[in-house]
């Protein structure tokens, strides 16, 4: 049963009916029960409907280990994170399987200070899953169980406190939100609102029934693209599922994708305060460049939320992230977070007077490139070895797969955390150039 699930930093997941059981889910429930020994733990989910189904096992599960149990209910990622702290419980689960398609779900688990447990932390929970021991209550300590209604309204006010609202709404701009029937869109629209943005919202309702394909990359989302260029809005703001990526539209309706999400936070952040900057392997070296300009550090970290946030905790980081559009800034929570992504973005647009397409404008070009290959995974090291003879003169970097380095490009080979596929990932001053360097790779693979 365990084999078929992805267990990695960033949780468990798998297929409903297959890897992803009640019974995983109860007894995943069990072993964060036992190893924090009690205590209250938040329980949050995302719209797919087999989140229902997942509630029960996993409160069972707690419950029986002695845990307070407090539902936020259907909830963004980032604000269990965000309501962890404010509830000072020992953890959270949220159920949820983030970008992957409606067949899935998974566990996604906190600590007490709101962010997902580091891989250590993780690894101990899973020990205790894999001996199958957990430790339970006894039938009168056995855990409560209460509804908590006010987590978005925390998260609202977090983020608003963090921007200069007035300057926002001054601008009178108006934004689309795309949150695909996910868990985002009751926030977002609140959010947008008290920017008096006049959101147009597509797929607002929280029931999980995807309008397309939930991860938010160009080829999902052809049809919020025209969807943005036929509205006359100022920018398309859309969301995955559990709203903890944030993909970006000009008001043209040309997709300014999830890497420069990032970026463009960044930017803004970096235009009002100095300091240093987190980024994963595999994020654009547009952030760096940024980085360098301002003057500040940019420190990189193994993919994986997790490992951002234990760099960024290390580091003082003003602010951090991913390029899958997710955005971490410490003053709302450690986790990626698209509600202050947007906030950041209509704020930098707000200060500069610029549209979105003025403000990419400014941004360092480079061309990223995403690719997905079959490998297994104990091949991997034998390929790193021949990539790095076939490539002698490149930078070389082990702290996550592999990762190659030139003064204008780089490629990342790495095996995935969320699905059993190797991923490829280069980028380049052109398409051309970094479609050569994804060619390259797939044929030392071969």
């Amino acid at each position: 049963m365990a084999s078929d699930l992805i267990v990695s930093v960033s949780g468990v997941r798998g297929i409903v009916g297959q890897g992803m059981t009640p019974m995983v889910a109860a007894s995943f429930a069990c072993a964060l029960g036992s190893y924090l020994k009690g205590g209250t733990v938040l329980l949050g989910r995302d719209s797919r409907p087999s989140g229902l189904m997942l509630r029960h096992a996993v409160i069972a599960g707690l419950e029986a280990t002695g845990c307070e149990v407090v539902d936020v209910g259907v909830t963004p990622t980032p604000t269990i994170g965000l309501a962890v702290r404010e509830l000072k419980a020992r953890g959270a689960i949220q159920i949820t399987a983030s970008h992957n398609p409606s067949p899935w779900n998974g566990l996604k688990l906190f600590g007490e200070d709101g962010a997902v447990l580091s891989a250590e932390r993780g690894g101990e929970i899973k020990r205790i899953y894999d001996q199958g021991a957990p430790t339970f209550a006894a039938w009168d300590a056995i855990g409560a169980y209460r509804e908590e209604g006010r987590a978005e309204d925390w998260h609202l006010r977090q983020v608003l406190q963090n921007v200069d609202v007035v300057r926002i709404r001054s601008r009178g701009l108006r934004v689309l939100l795309d949150a695909n029937g996910g868990a985002g869109g009751i926030l977002g629209k609140r959010l947008l609102d008290a920017f008096q943005t006049q959101p147009l919202i597509l797929g607002g309702h929280q029931d999980g029934q995807f309008e397309h394909p939930p991860e938010p990359i160009e080829a999902n989302v052809r049809d919020v693209l025209e969807r943005v260029a036929r509205s006359g809005v100022d920018v398309g703001f859309i969301l995955d599922p559990d709203a903890d990526r944030l993909a970006i539209v000009d008001g043209a309706g040309r997709y300014i994708g999830e890497e420069l999400t990032l970026a463009l936070a960044v930017f803004a952040r970096l235009q009002v305060e100095k300091g240093p900057i987190v980024i994963n392997m595999s994020s654009s070296r547009v952030v760096e460049d940024l980085a360098a300009r301002f003057g500040v550090p940019c420190h990189r970290a193994a993919v994986g939320e997790a490992n951002v946030v234990q760099e960024m905790r290390e580091v003082g980081a003003l602010l951090g992230g991913e390029g899958n559009g997710g955005v971490i800034d410490p003053r709302i929570g450690w986790v990626r977070d698209p509600f202050i992504g947007m906030a950041l973005v209509l704020d930098l647009m707000a200060e500069r007077n610029a549209s979105l397409a003025d403000l990419v404008a400014e941004l360092p070009k480079y061309v990223i490139v995403k690719d997905k290959a079959t490998l297994d995974p104990g091949r991997l090291p034998a390929a790193y070895v021949r990539l790095e003879k076939a490539y002698p003169e490149a930078k070389r970097n082990r702290l996550d797969g592999l990762r190659l380095d030139w003064p204008d490009r780089w490629v990342h080979l790495r095996a995935s955390n969320t699905e059993p596929i190797v991923r490829i990932i280069a980028e380049a001053p052109t398409s051309a150039e970094a479609d050569q360097m994804i060619g390259r790779v797939r044929g030392i693979l071969d």
